[in-house]
């Protein structure tokens, strides 16, 4: 009999398994896909995005706050660099506090995690399909391909349903479930924005890509987010667009659809942009204002602009001493509307939220308080944070804390 079965080999079972065989435990990892840290590998563009040197809490989610409070206190980013210091891994620092290997390989962060791992001892069976955990008679049974295996504690390390074709299940959540935990709803996060097909200029804006500023109306406030914008054939990606993506999936579970606001030129305001293209007038030119706003802005971008002020066949002379035409058109770059009824999914999503209620885990173990010697880590939990690393960092922080008090 095992002391230790860890359900996972991500990046919280990993790590969950490494800590608590230091300590002398007997751990087996019972791991679904064929390979070790498929999420991992895929992550950062395969350069693993590691961690974040500053993994404050406004940077997660959870209907319990008050959990992720708890379950980062004593634990800093200097905690998640001192363990990886231990396994031979050395980290670098890059901008908005992004921390990655300095190899830049997700496949040396994988490599390092299993060999510390086989140096300690831990069993690793790949391709091992769970259908079964039980606890019975003071000890875990765990059935998969026709085995059964036991041990005195139980990790729930196999990560949520995001990433499908990387390996990503809900087994984890329904084993919770079959223990009596609450499951809170899922939904995609850090995922690609879908707008309805019968939108006009969805394949004419397609590849466009601007930096701009994102703006959600959201609950009485405003959620904004900077960065790059991509126009596809079926709606929007790129970084503004994943970081708004919680907020506006969260809109979504009660709204057909939803209006992004996109400033096309946010580095310039409203009252700038407007003196720039005014100086550019010329009051006898007869060039199509469809020409002349290439020299400000992406000509794709231009007919999506004008049609709907119906100034498409309109020449700079002929606006020349109209303000208000140029105010409009200011107005449109700055204020660009753009519907947004869904997502890409699972498939096309980094994160999902929700999972196992984190009031019924003590956030100082990961144990569950619903059955003595169940611990649930990492992505099965109803905790998910912003891109940049913060994802890894949770369930780093997780396995530490879950290894250590076995």
């Amino acid at each position: 009999m095992f002391d230790v079965t860890v359900v996972g080999a991500g990046a919280s079972g990993l790590v969950t398994a490494i800590v608590s065989a230091r300590r002398g435990k007997k751990v087996v990892i019972l791991e679904k896909n064929h390979k070790i840290g498929k999420k991992l590998l895929a992550t950062g563009n395969g350069k693993c995005n590691i961690t974040n040197q500053r993994p404050t809490l406004e940077r997660f989610y959870s209907q319990n706050p008050k959990f992720i409070k708890e379950v980062f206190e004593g634990y800093s980013f200097q905690s998640v660099r001192q363990f990886f210091k231990s396994i031979g891994l050395e980290l670098i620092e890059a901008k908005e506090g992004k921390v990655f290997p300095m190899s830049l390989q997700a496949s040396s962060v994988v490599e390092l995690l299993v060999c510390e791992c086989e140096q300690l001892g831990v069993k690793i069976i790949c391709e091992a399909e769970v259908s079964k955990t039980s606890f019975s008679e003071g000890k875990f049974v765990v059935s998969y391909n026709h085995t059964q295996i036991e041990s005195k504690k139980l990790v729930l390390a196999t990560g949520h349903c995001s990433a499908p074709q990387l390996g990503g299940v809900m087994d984890g959540i329904e084993f919770a479930r079959s223990f009596g935990h609450s499951i809170v709803k899922d939904f995609p996060t850090l995922v690609q924005l879908t707008a309805p097909y019968k939108e006009s200029y969805l394949k004419q804006l397609s590849g466009v890509k601007v930096q701009s500023r994102v703006t959600l109306p959201f609950k009485g406030k405003e959620i904004v987010k900077q960065g790059d914008v991509l126009f596809t054939n079926y709606g929007l990606s790129g970084l503004a667009i994943l970081d708004i993506s919680r907020f506006v999936m969260q809109e979504l579970l009660s709204k057909k659809s939803i209006m992004l606001i996109i400033d096309l030129m946010p580095k310039m305001s409203h009252e700038q942009l407007l003196a720039l293209m005014k100086k550019s007038l010329t009051k006898k030119s007869q060039k199509p204002l469809e020409v002349w706003l290439q020299g400000f802005i992406n000509k794709k971008l231009i007919k999506p602009i004008l049609e709907p002020l119906k100034l498409e066949n309109e020449t700079v002379g002929s606006i020349y001493s109209n303000i208000e035409c140029l105010e409009q058109i200011v107005q449109k770059i700055k204020y660009f509307e753009f519907k947004i009824d869904g997502s890409k999914g699972y498939k096309g999503a980094e994160v999902a939220t929700g999972g196992v209620n984190t009031k019924e885990v003590d956030a100082r173990t990961m144990e569950s308080q619903k059955q003595k010697g169940l611990y649930v880590v990492g992505e099965v939990l109803d905790v998910d944070g912003d891109r940049g690393g913060f994802n890894l960092h949770l369930a780093w922080v997780c396995g530490l804390r879950a290894g250590a008090s076995f």
